[in-house]
């Protein structure tokens, strides 16, 4: 995490390609954490026909470096699919744009991945310096990149538009059970502290400020604990730092609706040591969750969070707060 925060990418559930209304979500599972993301289908199928479709999961778009989300590790590469307790293989399709023109021809016949951004690999490389498919490029072709505004000076200047795809049929009068699961990119930032001042400075705000509001109060902290958080704020052997995972909840809606049972998961991330840093050695005392929901959340353990909702039509999308609470070494306090 870089001191100015980092965006999430808003990923999602599943989609149908073209229109099916003869296909329900029956049940959808949606288990969260900062880890991992984990959504489980039952599709029912209620005509007398089977349906082969073309079922895919979209990636929204990403730049390298963009907002700091998107390191040495391409967003979402780690994307599963199993169907009917069965590892399932898809296909994948990522394609480049810059300024909304594509330019995936021209990275192809230069052999250049799209999705790595040209091998781009953090542990060798920053970005200040030509990644290894630029740097295999004649003069010829390198000028004839940039012109198109593929780099710049060998830096990749794409956006990624990644679909993982496949081909699913669902049997007449019967259910077929999809679980996806992948790492989620974060978002956030190293201090709730700026957020919380923000929305107590009066008079009027820099964008930054109303910036930084507007981030923690997406979280749905209820006003005790944010009354809470905001002591902590005064105190120099404290830090507050939080992510957040982003969830499309809304591509539920390119299936017959409604989602006939819903239910959301979140686990709390466990405390932990964190090793000494260049920084400051820090002990994670304890970790907060917060998301906004227009129902009863309930607690099944210390460790979880769980929401539940009959014929669910998702009218927003879903934001998962995760907030810190660092005690740093007194000693190291205010450095």
């Amino acid at each position: 995490m870089a001191d100015d925060g980092a965006a999430s990418i808003a990923a999602g559930g599943i989609v149908l390609m073209k229109l099916e209304p003869r296909i329900t979500m029956a049940k959808e599972g949606l288990r969260i954490s900062a880890q991992k993301v984990v959504v489980d289908y039952d599709f029912r199928n209620d005509s007398d026909n089977d349906i082969t479709t073309v079922v895919a999961f979209p990636v929204p778009p990403y730049k390298l470096g963009d907002d700091e989300t998107v390191f040495g590790n391409p967003a979402f590469n780690n994307f599963q699919l199993v169907v009917d307790g069965q590892i399932k293989s898809f296909a994948v399709q990522p394609r480049a744009f810059v300024d909304h023109r594509e330019i995936s021809t021209d990275l192809k016949r230069n052999h250049i991945d799209i999705a790595s951004f040209g091998h781009f690999n953090r542990k060798s490389s920053d970005y200040t310096r030509p990644v290894p498919d630029y740097l295999r490029q004649n003069a010829s072709a390198r000028h004839r990149l940039t012109t198109i505004g593929a780099f710049d000076r060998g830096i990749p200047r794409w956006e990624v538009r990644k679909t993982y795809y496949w081909t699913q049929t669902f049997p007449a009068h019967a259910r077929v059970h999809i679980q996806h699961l992948y790492a989620p990119v974060l978002g956030g930032t190293n201090s709730a502290e700026y957020g919380l001042a923000a929305e107590r400075t009066s008079g009027s705000k820099s964008e930054e400020q109303r910036a930084e509001a507007r981030e923690v109060d997406s979280l749905c902290l209820e006003p005790s604990l944010k009354e809470s958080l905001y002591k902590f704020t005064h105190r120099n052997d404290m830090n507050l730092p939080f992510n957040y995972v982003d969830f499309i909840l809304t591509t539920a809606n390119t299936w017959k609706k409604p989602i006939e049972d819903f239910t959301l998961i979140v686990d709390r991330p466990a405390s932990e040591k964190l090793l000494a840093t260049h920084l400051r050695p820090l002990q994670r005392n304890k970790a907060l969750v917060s998301f906004c929901w227009n129902g009863l959340i309930e607690h099944p353990d210390s460790m979880h969070f769980a929401a539940h909702a009959t014929n669910f039509v998702p009218r927003k999308e879903l934001r998962v707060g995760f907030v810190y609470i660092d005690h740093m070494d007194p000693h190291w306090a205010g450095n």
